[in-house]
């Protein structure tokens, strides 16, 4: 009988310290030594600088900068693949909301900008104009930050495109946890793809946020959390198999959409 690919992902539900990247990069250091099996760990939005919208130009990191290095070197010192949010220092002078995905290598597999900024963050940050799967582990991941999975087109486009895995980092605040946990089912179940959601938790500058991380497989079906208002990391086993013999697969079955009779212009993109 033929196995099922499965990924050793880490949800690493952690509370950063606001201002503090150096701090919260130990963290990730840290965490990386005790979980060693592991082959993909992710941390929640904005992880590096904390939370912030206020002092995010302050934080902001270059790709080629040297704590982004040091990321990269202990993904490649512990064979673990990763997932982080931060504030990123674009070279026209942006400032970007991002996920910054690094290889078991140690190799910048990509660094997805957030499209879907909320609130205060569209004064601090510029939105992103790309979605993006990145190869983590030898998976395509197809990456989203908090907001995002609002939208069920940005989840569609990326397993459309070619993700196995989607991921998403999280700094999501109450009252919203409840949105999120079904947003995260939602998008695995339409999509046919396990969805990997990891949130910040604590008090942060302005929010509380609420935690509640998981692992849901294609079925949109719970397969590991971590507790709400708490700190824990928590390993998920990840098939990447897609379970369509007793649901329909969606995306195999999808048509172009019908024409719309009656909207506004411009109300019928996909």
């Amino acid at each position: 009988m033929q196995s099922i690919p499965q990924l050793a992902v880490a949800l690493a539900q952690k509370q950063p310290i606001v201002g503090q990247p150096e701090a919260n990069l130990a963290m990730v250091e840290a965490e990386l030594a005790e979980c060693p099996d592991v082959e993909l760990m992710v941390w929640p939005e904005l992880f590096l600088p904390g939370y912030t919208t206020e002092g995010a130009a302050a934080l902001a990191e270059s790709l080629v900068g040297e704590r982004v290095a040091r990321l990269c070197a202990a993904a490649r010192a512990y064979d673990t693949a990763l997932v982080i949010g931060l504030a990123e220092r674009c070279d026209d002078g942006d400032i970007a909301n991002s996920a910054l995905a690094i290889d078991r290598d140690g190799r910048i597999a990509g660094c997805y900008r957030k499209t879907q900024l909320f609130g205060d963050e569209a004064k601090a940050f510029a939105p992103g104009d790309a979605l993006e799967i990145v190869e983590l582990a030898g998976v395509r991941v197809g990456l989203m930050i908090c907001f995002d999975i609002e939208f069920p087109e940005i989840a569609r486009a990326l397993a459309a495109g070619g993700a196995e895995l989607l991921v998403s980092i999280s700094a999501n605040m109450r009252p919203f946890g409840p949105d999120h946990r079904l947003c995260v089912q939602a998008r695995a179940l339409e999509n046919r793809r396990p969805h990997v959601y990891v949130n910040q938790v604590g008090q942060g500058e302005t929010f509380l946020f609420t935690g509640d991380s998981c692992h849901v497989d294609t079925a949109g079906r719970l397969r590991a959390s971590c507790p709400p208002h708490a700190e824990a990391v928590t390993i998920a086993a990840v098939s990447l198999a897609a379970e369509t013999e007793t649901r329909p697969d969606y995306l195999a079955l999808r048509r172009p959409l019908p024409r719309l009779r009656g909207g506004l212009e411009g109300d019928t993109d996909s």
